[in-house]
């Protein structure tokens, strides 16, 4: 087993023969992570590990990223916290651009092995997490949100704005005194 410190994988020679697997693993250090308009912090470090497998040609990076990701709730702004694990899943064709692709790969599902053999970990791990966030991220599912008019967080409890206006205020209240002819 291998620790590293960054995010990448420095493949062995040995790994370059067919048939031999290798364990790594480490920690990334990942500041932010977008996903559409919404903004995911990490408080700590990712932690990784994959098994890296030459299939004979190719190299098989298989395995995991887990970390804990905040970001604000999309109905009340209050910060929520998202436990994160996705799998990890990478194809290098070994030779450089020379190296030959399976036929039943397309060009975006697999990359050539660096000539320096180092394989950048960082779009894989960002990868992993992305398909793991939520379509619209929630403190809780029966969250009430935010006012409209004042701001108050409705979790909390009614704001003061809702007991002070008519109930038939909204946003169509301006047509409330309009006259239509019969």
């Amino acid at each position: 087993m291998t620790r590293e410190n960054m995010t990448t994988v420095a493949v062995p020679e040995e790994l370059l023969e067919t048939a031999e697997s290798r364990h790594f693993e480490g920690e990334a250090a990942l500041d932010e992570l977008a996903a559409g308009a919404d903004a995911y912090r990490f408080a700590g470090p990712v932690t990784w590990s994959v098994d890296v497998t030459n299939t004979g040609g190719a190299l098989l990076v298989m395995g995991d990223a887990r970390a804990a990701a905040l970001t604000a709730c999309a109905r009340c702004l209050e910060d929520v916290t998202y436990e994160l694990e996705g799998d990890i899943e990478g194809y290098f064709i070994i030779g450089g651009e020379e190296g030959t692709a399976p036929d039943d790969l397309e060009g975006d599902e697999f990359e050539y092995l660096p000539e320096n053999r180092v394989i950048d970990m960082t779009p894989l791990i960002e990868q992993a997490l992305l398909l793991e966030l939520p379509l619209v991220p929630l403190c809780a599912d029966d969250c009430r949100g935010i006012c409209p008019r004042c701001g108050a967080n409705l979790n909390e409890g009614p704001c003061s704005c809702a007991e002070a206006a008519p109930a038939e205020d909204g946003p169509f209240a301006a047509l409330r005194n309009l006259k239509l002819e019969d």
